[in-house]
């Protein structure tokens, strides 16, 4: 277990190159970039790559445990996958082979409302383990009807997503068709065409669809009439007085995803959240905004008694896990790099990418002398 990966992928970077020479440009691009000039997605990662550890060699031995508990339950690893929209127009049954992947690693896996496989397929997959992220619907039936979803397939964590207030503006989507809503081009067809091994799989699957929202969408819903359709049952923007009848209505963990300031922390624990992660949305929404890492390092000493605190966005690989780690972040979740994975192996993809990542965390850990993830804030750099 989490010992094998093809070594011909030894690394994130070689999963990507091969992920974009496999998947359509445009469900490349669409996983691949940020908004405006992604320049806050290029900030998540090196900021994060500034955070330096300090080793200590000189001891008799190390066993290394990357066993982490949260929530009361043990994981094997530290990391989980982060939810990420449309993940089977990137890759045919990308979720479904992520979710597998992570419930056989004992890792968990977060399902996004908006990607293409339903809250009841992962629960069967992940025998009820895997989290449940919540676009909050503008509709009260809705909202109660795909809560009351999640709770009866097991789903033991709600994570409410609170940094879309809007449709982060994406430049490179509107070229390619994929704003709301989404319009196929030639040039889009001709990139499907380039990329046989997909065409196939996808023809052999069946277009990707929202699979949660199926329920709620009118008959005959053509691809004109989905932009409106996500409008009308959408509300982004978090409060709360949102948050309450949610609180009340969950039996099991909340978490709050994309906390950055101190006053939604604060809003955050005065509501009972369980736990918070710090996020950007992948540097997806607000390319004006601060980098996951400095948020982190803003919040952790004032709140890290008071709540539990986790990180996604920006990270990338093994040692990205320890930076985040180390930073006082108790998980860290990845999302691109398991989906490049994905893309580049198929089926293989997910559990080499959880094998790598783990390898990796493994040798940092060993490196500086560090037996358990809960210790590694001490080897960090007070630079």
């Amino acid at each position: 277990m989490f010992q094998k990966f093809n070594p011909k992928y030894p690394s994130v970077n070689d999963l990507r190159t091969k992920a974009k020479s496999k998947i359509p440009e445009f469900a490349f691009e669409y996983l691949d970039g940020g908004c405006n000039d992604d320049h806050n997605l290029r900030k998540n990662t090196s900021d994060l790559r500034n955070v330096e550890l300090v080793p200590e060699y000189l001891k008799n031995s190390v066993n290394v445990s990357l066993k982490t508990k949260l929530f009361g339950v043990e994981y094997d690893a530290p990391f989980g996958i982060a939810p990420i929209g449309l993940q089977g127009l990137m890759w045919p049954k990308a979720p479904e082979i992520l979710a597998k992947a992570a419930f056989k690693n004992n890792i968990p896996f977060v399902l996004s409302t908006v990607t293409t496989a339903s809250i009841e397929e992962i629960g069967k997959i992940t025998e009820g383990n895997a989290w449940f992220q919540l676009y909050y619907p503008a509709k009260e039936d809705v909202r109660k009807n795909i809560i009351d979803r999640a709770a009866n397939a097991g789903y033991p964590v709600l994570v409410l997503l609170s940094d879309v207030p809007s449709f982060g503006f994406r430049p490179k989507d509107i070229r390619n068709g994929l704003a709301m809503p989404p319009k196929m081009s030639l040039r889009n067809f001709y990139q499907i065409f380039k990329r046989p091994e997909w065409a196939i799989k996808t023809l052999a699957h069946g277009q990707p669809e929202f699979e949660t929202l199926k329920p709620y969408m009118p008959k005959g819903l053509n691809l004109s009439q989905l932009g409106k359709f996500m409008d009308e049952t959408f509300d982004g923007r978090l409060n709360e007085e949102k948050i309450k009848p949610i609180r009340d209505q969950w039996k099991g963990k909340i978490v709050l995803k994309g906390v950055a300031s101190e006053r939604d922390m604060e809003k955050a624990i005065s509501l009972g959240i369980d736990g918070v992660i710090i996020s950007n949305h992948g540097g997806r929404q607000l390319d004006a905004g601060q980098s996951t890492i400095h948020a982190l390092k803003n919040l952790k000493d004032k709140y890290e008694d008071k709540i539990t605190i986790m990180m996604d966005s920006g990270l990338r690989n093994g040692p990205d896990v320890a930076r985040t780690l180390a930073q006082g972040a108790s998980f860290s979740f990845l999302g691109r790099s398991f989906m490049y994975g994905v893309g580049a192996l198929g089926k293989r993809g997910a559990e080499h990418t959880i094998n790598l990542i783990f390898t990796e965390l493994r040798q940092v850990m060993e490196q500086i002398g560090c037996e358990k993830t809960i210790d590694l804030p001490k080897f960090l750099s007070q630079k």
